[in-house]
């Protein structure tokens, strides 16, 4: 009697405080069978003395059911939410199986407009623009936000560490080049400067880089791959109300751009230290070396270009320079968030050229779609009516298009800086498998990156908003205790002079001198 008085007040309490869809099913049952028979123990020893329960006894009860509850809220909570367990990938790679792709490279590249490899995406295409993606990324995990530090603005490390420090060692690629652009002409707000009256630059920003595949990467991707990774923005009303919203010519025919962009990417001044040469002239110059020297050993050679937000534009900026410059170099362009850049006549001679781009963009961001909300490439069909169209914003490419809706990780409102994030584009990519299906359940890339910086996660999943930081905010605790902001290693203070030195001495051992001053 005492055994099922007690079992029976243990089920009563379970069923009181369990709600309907968190009862136990027959493998949670199993899973507390041995708790289950070692109170029984106990309440048949009662029985056989002929006790009533005791309180003991009702106490053991109660503890099993409040047991019995918190066992299943821990373990079934997510399989009864639409909510996967993340816990489940905690044990598994953070990528994807890198592939063989050097027989198919030039169609991942985009020759054949990446036709057929959309939707449903190609496991190989989408492992390649995560590739390109989490070099994008790098431009801004590694960026001095600071405005309290001197170095604002600056990258905390130097090129040869940059892609230890933010675990990208297995890419295949080494950084080669570091790209400034001015931070006074025509530029937005968000290229906030320093508080520190002497600083490591008043003028400029650092922007982005430029890099290599290495031979095994060259191998596995079938040519030796420049890439230019350029940095954008967090927020899209940062630039956006500074935009200038006018179109500029470039070039000699009827081609125009976004004159901030252009602004961003050509300016210079012989009195600054970063930037007697622009944007431009760097990447330019940095490019022209690479593909001289691979060329010259009879290599075949691409350049794939990438960016997000600002840096999307930038790029597409970076693509129409080097096509005039390089004819015949596969020129590709692996953008995310992209806003237009230019008019008509500009997408036009980008095709002319052969320049390849792809758009990631998601439906919910705003970026996009702009500049040129209501007078853009749709208009195109009344050119009868309205001319040819010099004076709209048009879109270049081809896009694949996401939806944060897709995934059941992310949060459904409206968060317009949440959305635009690349951590959030880079995550719809690896769940995405066609514009039918809902997110892949076997994505690898890690889900907690994505509120980084932002708060994009589910609540269910517990991840702390914008946790990507320094330690302690950069302070560190000095010899008596004192906690201080600490001086960066030399080497990885921003030295124009130093890194014009390292570049002559790495050609010298790669190219000779000879070829060094030829270029």
């Amino acid at each position: 009697m005492a055994t099922a008085t007690a079992t029976a007040t243990a089920t009563a309490t379970t069923k009181a405080i369990l709600p309907l869809h968190h009862r136990p099913t027959a493998a949670t049952k199993n899973g507390l069978s041995i708790s289950i028979r070692a109170y029984q123990d106990d309440f048949k020893l009662e029985s056989q003395q002929n006790q009533k329960p005791s309180n003991k006894a009702i106490k053991l009860a109660e503890s099993l059911s409040n047991m019995l509850y918190l066992h299943i809220e821990r373990n079934l909570y997510h399989h009864t939410s639409n909510v996967p367990r993340i816990e489940d990938k905690h044990n598994t790679p953070t990528m994807s199986p890198k592939e063989d792709i050097s027989k198919k490279w030039q169609e991942i590249h985009g020759s054949n407009d990446w036709n057929n490899l959309l939707d449903p995406l190609h496991p190989w295409l989408r492992r390649e623009v995560v590739k390109y993606g989490e070099f994008a990324q790098a431009t801004y995990d590694a960026f001095d936000f600071d405005s309290f530090s001197e170095y604002c603005g600056s990258c905390r490390y130097n090129r040869q560490k940059l892609f230890e420090k933010l675990g990208l060692t297995k890419s295949g690629y080494k950084v080669t080049k570091y790209v400034y652009a001015m931070s006074q002409i025509d530029l937005p707000q968000w290229l906030e400067r320093s508080r520190f009256v002497d600083t490591w630059s008043k003028d400029s920003n650092w922007m982005g880089f430029v890099a290599v595949s290495d031979d095994e990467e060259t191998c596995r991707i079938g040519r030796r791959d420049i890439v230019v990774a350029w940095r954008g923005t967090v927020a899209p009303s940062e630039w956006y109300d500074n935009m200038q919203r006018k179109l500029e010519p470039i070039g000699q025919g009827e081609a125009k751009v976004e004159h901030g962009f252009l602004s961003i990417y050509s300016s210079k001044s012989e009195s600054t230290r970063y930037n007697k040469s622009s944007a431009s002239e760097q990447v330019m110059r940095e490019v022209k070396k690479l593909v001289n020297y691979y060329k010259g050993r009879g290599e075949e050679v691409s350049l794939t270009i990438t960016g997000h937000s600002l840096g999307g534009a930038l790029a597409i900026l970076n693509a129409y320079e080097a096509a005039k410059n390089f004819p015949g170099l596969p020129v590709s362009v692996i953008s995310f968030a992209a806003p237009r850049v230019g008019n008509i006549a500009f997408r036009d001679e980008l095709y002319q050229m052969g320049v390849k781009t792809l758009r990631v963009t998601i439906k919910q961001d705003v970026v996009p779609r702009m500049p040129g909300i209501v007078f853009n490439e749709s208009l195109q069909k009344f050119d009868d009516f309205t001319g040819s169209l010099e004076w709209i914003y048009t879109h270049v490419g081809v896009e694949l298009k996401l939806d944060i809706r897709s995934s059941p990780y992310l949060k459904k409102g409206l968060n317009l800086v949440g959305i635009h994030m690349l951590e959030t584009y880079l995550h719809l990519v690896d769940g995405f498998l066609d514009s039918k299906t809902t997110f892949r359940s076997d994505a690898k890339r890690d889900v907690v990156l994505v509120n980084k910086e932002c708060d994009m996660l589910v609540d269910e999943l517990k991840i702390p908003q914008n946790w990507y930081q320094m330690e302690n905010k950069g302070l560190e605790r000095n010899s008596h205790g004192r906690w201080v902001k600490p001086t960066r290693d030399p080497e990885d203070i921003p030295s124009p002079i130093v890194e014009s030195y390292n570049n002559v001495l790495e050609m010298e051992d790669s190219c000779g001198l000879e070829s060094l001053f030829s270029i």
